[in-house]
């Protein structure tokens, strides 16, 4: 009775096991093709993508160090003609002759130091027709004897300012402009200016670059690898590679450290080139390659953890079905067995996958600071052309009044162009606490001070132009809690923009008004063809103008700055054509006049 029904179930149970091998081998086929085509798509994903980063990336790396180089190159050039127009200028200082023509020297220094300040040269010295110093701003150099320097012989030679560049040994080079001190025909001297371009060299220091300027023979006259100077690009780069030049001036700044050093692990160095337009100078900076790398390999992290989850997920269910058919045989405790083994690989490779994902969050913080950098070093271009096309008006006033003789009122142009010096640094220490939230620094403002100031740095922009400017003032004060740097920079950013709208009017005008209520309103309004795209208008590069006129910041850093202040920044088309931009900041009440408001 007990032995009769077993013939009959074992062969049941081998059909079932049939069927089931069978269903088993058809889903496996399809599993594999789906898998194997899973695997093709990942590869296509993943090599398009690693082109097209690598593509952007680059060119992102290059415009901002093509960038970097403009300003580096616009900051030297600047040095030198600002310190070109000194040594003409004291070679007719009255005391300085009358100096020379008695031998008395007892004035002389002190009149050097009085001018040294005032002028920011390194260095001025008074040498006589024997190449002996007599005056000196170093009084270590006084009574030293420069007979046979190539630089006095050329000034006692020429008429003109003569510039020439010494080999120091072992400290670089010297610059230094020259000029003689003459009287009718008679050569009583030579003033000398010396130039300090070295601190161009400290700041360079202080980016992930390595940089350096070579003159037309192709001699490197400064260097961020001071082993490079007084060498041809060649030797120089067979003497230190441009990536152990690079690590040398990071290693230079505070930002050294394990993340700078993954910029480096690679061999790739890309270079870029600007021509100053003195001498034939020309400024060549080397970037680390392996930061473009680094960013691409960030993205390609993600899209591989997207993709390994994915099988992950395809190994799970295959796992699941395997548990199913494992149901239908005998060897069911050992089929759990091995899934509890591959669960435990999956879980280890969820946890490499993990560790894989916080490097990538890593290289991603890294990129983020490194493209922050890049669009400051953009920002700070912008804010600079302003002063720098005023100083460049002023400059040439001063040399049409030194050719007519007209020295005192060229000294006032001087002056103005120390002023906007000055409010060039003031721009940039403004720019580098642009991220960060004001408040510290606010004091009351009178927005009318603030219009007039503006207008008075937009002087030669108006006298080039034909622009009629009304403007209307209270005759109260109009007192808000501001920065008054950063809003004159408003203001010349709106009246900038005016006056560039109305370029293609015959009868350019600009309105300016200013209203003080319960909130002080300031209203510039152009002639111009009016604002095609309000959306974009205070976007981040955001511009209309063409290539080479602008970046399309000032709106962008405007807006930041207003808002900052508790204000708001809007643009509108008016009824009748042209543009109008408004801004509104809360009124300053004292103290005793917000009680006074309360009662």
């Amino acid at each position: 009775m007990v032995s009769t029904p077993t013939p009959e179930i074992r062969p049941q149970r081998g059909i079932a096991a049939a069927r089931v091998a069978a269903a088993a081998g058809s889903v496996g086929w399809r599993v594999r093709l789906l898998l194997f085509a899973l695997f093709v798509f990942a590869g296509v994903t993943i090599w398009f993508t690693n082109v097209t980063l690598t593509q952007r990336f680059t060119e992102t790396t290059r415009n901002r160090a093509e960038l970097r180089l403009a300003l580096y190159s616009a900051n030297i050039l600047s040095e030198l003609q600002r310190n070109s127009i000194v040594p003409q200028l004291l070679a007719r200082d009255p005391t300085l002759i009358s100096a020379l023509n008695s031998a008395d020297y007892t004035q002389t220094t002190q009149r050097l130091l009085s001018f040294v300040d005032e002028i920011g040269a390194a260095s001025l010295s008074l040498l006589d027709r024997e190449g002996r110093t007599v005056a000196t701003t170093e009084r270590v150099k006084l009574g030293s004897n420069h007979r046979s320097e190539p630089y006095f012989v050329d000034a006692l030679r020429s008429t003109e300012t003569v510039f020439t560049v010494t080999p120091q040994d072992g400290v670089g080079f010297e610059f230094r402009y020259t000029r003689s001190v003459t009287v009718g025909s008679e050569r009583l001297g030579v003033i000398s200016v010396e130039v300090d371009l070295s601190k161009f060299e400290r700041s360079w220091a202080g980016i992930f670059d390595a940089v350096f300027l070579a003159d037309s023979t192709g001699q490197v006259i400064l260097s961020t690898e001071p082993r490079w100077r007084g060498k041809s690009e060649q030797s120089a780069l067979e003497l230190v590679p441009a990536t152990s030049a690079i690590e040398r001036a990071i290693e230079s700044t505070s930002q050294w450290g394990p993340a700078s050093r993954a910029l480096l692990s690679g061999q790739g160095v890309m270079r870029q080139e600007a021509r100053i337009p003195f001498r034939g100078w020309r400024l060549i900076s080397f970037t680390g390659y392996t930061s473009v790398r680094e960013q691409v390999n960030g993205v390609l992290a993600l899209e591989i953890m997207g993709f390994a989850m994915l099988l992950a997920l395809a190994f799970y269910l295959m796992n699941r079905r395997s548990v199913a058919q494992a149901r239908g045989f005998q060897q069911e405790s050992a089929e759990l067995r091995s899934l509890n083994t591959r669960l435990q690989q999956e879980i280890a490779e969820r946890q490499r996958v993990q560790a894989d994902l916080k490097s990538a969050e890593q290289t991603l913080a890294q990129s983020s600071k490194l493209a922050a950098l890049g669009e400051m070093s953009a920002a700070v271009s912008h804010e600079l052309n302003q002063p720098l096309a005023a100083m460049k008006t002023y400059l040439a006033g001063a040399k049409l009044l030194l050719e007519r003789k007209r020295a005192e009122e060229a000294i006032v142009s001087f002056r103005r162009i120390d002023d906007l010096i000055e409010r060039m640094g003031a721009i940039t220490r403004q720019l580098k606490s642009y991220a960060r939230k004001a408040g510290d620094s606010l004091a009351p403002v009178d927005m009318r001070d603030a219009v007039t100031s503006a207008l008075a740095i937009m002087e030669p922009q108006l006298k080039a132009r034909k622009i009629r400017i009304t403007k209307t003032l209270p005759q109260s004060p109009a007192i808000v809690l501001g920065d008054r740097l950063r809003l004159e920079q408003v203001i010349i950013n709106l009246l900038r923009n005016a006056f560039d709208a109305t370029n293609a009017s015959d009868t350019a005008a600009v309105d300016i008004l200013l209203t003080s209520g319960e909130q002080v309103l300031l209203a510039v309004r152009d002639n111009g063809q009016g604002i095609e795209n309000l959306d974009d208008l205070f976007e981040p590069f955001y511009t209309t103008k063409q290539p080479g006129d602008g970046v399309g910041l000032g709106l962008a850093i405007s807006s930041g700055i207003v808002t900052d202040l508790g204000g708001r920044l809007t643009a509108r088309n008016a009824a009748n054509g042209g543009a109008v931009f408004e801004v509104v900041l809360p009124i300053y009440r004292a103290e005793g006049e917000k009680g006074d408001a309360a009662e």
